[in-house]
């Protein structure tokens, strides 16, 4: 949370062991100061001005400190009396008191101080300077380096970067219509002051996994669906920048938003949306005369290697066997987790991630007071799309108390046990279980509801032959699970995987009872933590990208596609590996950060997404920094020519 805070209020300071010397910094595209221009000659006079300026501005800054600490000080008084207010309408009461019942963030600024407006937009404009980080730098090095638009390019985004909007029209529904429920203040408004109605416009209908009666919500569509999360906090701004930088405008770029609550069968049930998409890209080939560049980042990624299946599947997008490799030139996979997100679990079984269990003990009391982790998980379960990222592999990839890939050399606890339990005689507290036995006791502790959707929408286990693999081509469960199926014959295609590393990511948890009177009946054990940070509040560290684990994000790319059944057309993959090296003063991380989310602003990536866009992506190679070979050999999966193939491969169905 301290985190969150840093990046979009840019308050404190990254941990220490987040930052590394400039010397090791990628070399930015951005042009640099010169060498001997360290100095200049002022005159006199021009020297005597900037030194009353420097009083000027020392004045100003304690007239905006005080200025600052007397408007934020009563609001946040109102925030807190409204935190604690109970759920018997005293919220509505508190609201309406404090007269923001119909308040947004205009009429906030309506009725702040202009003095105030005016320093908020100077100290905004003095902080954008003090970072020599210009989104369009890239673009304009790039264009200057002759690289400019050539390939219709389209994003398919993350969880985090698709607004949800509602288009209902029911009673419950009117004063959120055209609002964003997700990825909005409207959001946190509608949290804050109508929770209960928030909830039922956010979750599904538990039976169907579709709308429930009365509400329609729909992902918001073109770039402003997934250029920012909510005012100040961009996704893919940076992004669209520079690919405007060299050319590209909503002629040639396009996103392709979805809604991801839903299980990926559902989201050409009820919005067509492979459909369109499938046109999107004819349209954009045709248009053009030139075959298609895609983006996914997250999530995204996983939708996108599904509708490769879809695409191509009689009795679904009926694009035959050549589809992708006549119409798609390359996929660029940012931050993709390939093989699930390992915080989905703890997220659906008990409402919590790492995020809510390592804030402060006032933090927590609040936040469970406002939204509970029975609510929080009943809210995760009824968005089975989420749940299309448990983590996919079981035992062969993600390990058992025998030991796992990622383990380091000395490490007195393996990643292999991934849900640690106290002991206990109950069944609630089973001992220790790997990812693959943590799937079955998820079932066994959720609703059937839940259970039903899941199994009929998503497989996680692992195809060990390539007669096995070409079955499961038919099946349309197993089409998000890259190591049961395999990728389009398109000899021509070209992957690029491009991730951050050296963050560290959930890896597995300390688990325990929980004593309260809710119906979760577990809970992360927040009394477990050592000196050292590898356990901390219950959660263990591992490597990965702040968010997806190095296994999901680097695995396929830089093995498992390298595996003829897995790829037998042979399609080019790259692995570049990004890492993690943020600004210790920049909100984001700045141009060189790592991160799950910040890192679509970072610079070397922007770069290499120009150059695939612009027909250079050939010059692009394989770029590792992390142990990820060396783990990916020791992940039980094999080719079927490898004399290791008798190895024994039990528990890696889930």
């Amino acid at each position: 949370m301290s985190e969150l805070r840093r990046r979009i209020f840019g308050v404190g300071e990254p941990d220490s062991n987040e930052t590394t010397p400039a010397t090791s910094r990628e070399a930015s595209p951005a042009p640099g100061q010169k060498e001997g221009a360290e100095y200049s000659v002022v005159a006199k006079e021009k020297l005597e001005q900037l030194k009353k300026d420097v009083k000027e501005v020392k004045r100003k800054g304690t007239k905006r400190r005080n200025l600052w600490m007397f408007a934020f000080g009563g609001l946040f008084g109102l925030f807190v009396a409204g935190f604690f207010a109970s759920s018997n309408g005293s919220l509505d009461r508190w609201a309406e008191m404090a007269g923001i019942h119909n308040m947004n963030l205009d009429s906030l600024m309506d009725i702040l101080p202009a003095g105030i407006i005016r320093d908020v937009q100077e100290l905004q404009t003095h902080e954008k300077e003090a970072v020599n980080y210009d989104s369009f730098s890239i673009g304009l090095a790039a264009r200057s380096q002759g690289v400019e638009a050539k390939y219709p390019v389209i994003m398919i985004p993350g969880v985090i970067s698709t607004g949800l909007e509602s288009w209902g029209t029911e009673e419950q529904s009117r004063q959120y219509f055209r609002k964003r429920l997700w990825g909005s203040w409207s959001m946190m408004r509608a949290m804050v002051l109508d929770k209960a109605s928030w909830k039922r416009h956010i979750m599904l209908d538990k039976v169907t996994g579709l709308d429930p009666p009365g509400i329609k919500l729909r992902a918001a569509q073109g770039f402003d669906a997934a250029d920012f999360f909510i005012t100040g906090y961009w996704i893919w701004n940076k992004i669209l920048e520079n690919l405007a930088t060299i050319g590209y405008d909503p002629t040639n770029a396009f996103t392709a938003a979805y809604d991801w609550r839903m299980t990926y069968l559902n989201y050409e049930i009820r919005d067509q949306y492979f459909t369109r998409l499938k046109n999107h890209i004819e349209q954009a080939k045709f248009i053009s005369g030139l075959k298609v560049v895609l983006l996914s980042h997250s999530m995204g990624s996983q939708v996108l290697y599904y509708f490769f299946h879809w695409v191509e599947a009689s009795g679904y997008g009926n694009g035959g066997s050549t589809w992708v490799n006549d119409h798609i030139e390359s996929w660029i996979n940012i931050s993709g987790c390939m093989l699930g997100a390992i915080k989905d679990v703890p997220a659906v079984l008990s409402g919590e991630m790492r995020d809510t269990v390592q804030l402060n003990a006032f933090a927590v009391y609040g936040l469970e007071k406002f939204l509970s982790r029975a609510e929080r998980a009943e809210i995760f379960r009824a968005m089975p799309g989420i749940s299309s990222m448990l983590p996919i592999g079981g035992e062969a990839v993600w390990g058992n108390a025998d030991g796992a890939p990622d383990d380091k050399p000395g490490q007195n606890f393996s990643f292999g046990n991934f849900l640690n339990f106290k002991e206990s005689n109950s069944s609630s507290s089973p001992g220790n279980l790997s990812v693959a036995q943590s799937l079955p006791y998820l079932f066994n502790h959720t609703e059937q509801w839940y259970v039903d959707s899941i199994k009929r929408s998503y497989s996680h286990g692992v195809a060990h032959s390539k007669k096995e693999v070409e079955a499961n081509q038919l099946i349309p469960k197993k089409w998000m699970n890259p190591l049961e199926t395999r990728l389009p014959l398109a000899p021509d295609l070209k992957i690029y995987c491009f991730y951050g590393i050296g963050k560290p990511t959930e890896r597995a948890y300390y688990y325990r009872e929980d004593g309260s009177v809710d119906n979760t009946m577990v809970m992360i054990d927040s009394s477990v933590s050592t000196p050292n940070g590898f356990v901390n509040h219950g959660v263990v560290m591992g490597e990965g990208d702040g968010t997806i684990s190095l296994l999901s994000s680097g695995y396929m790319c830089s093995k498992g596609w390298r595996i003829k059944r897995y790829n037998p057309a042979g399609v080019r993959v790259v692995a570049y590996e990004m890492p993690h090296e943020p600004d210790r003063f920049s909100p984001r991380g700045g141009p060189n950060t790592g991160d799950h989310v910040d890192i679509l602003g970072r610079s070397s990536l922007n770069d290499l997404i120009l150059r695939v866009a612009g027909g250079k992506g050939h010059l692009i190679t394989d770029t590792i920094y992390s142990d990820i070979r060396a783990y990916a050999e020791k992940v039980k999966i094999y080719d079927e020519d490898d004399d290791d193939a008798a190895v024994d491969r039990g528990g890696d169905e889930a």
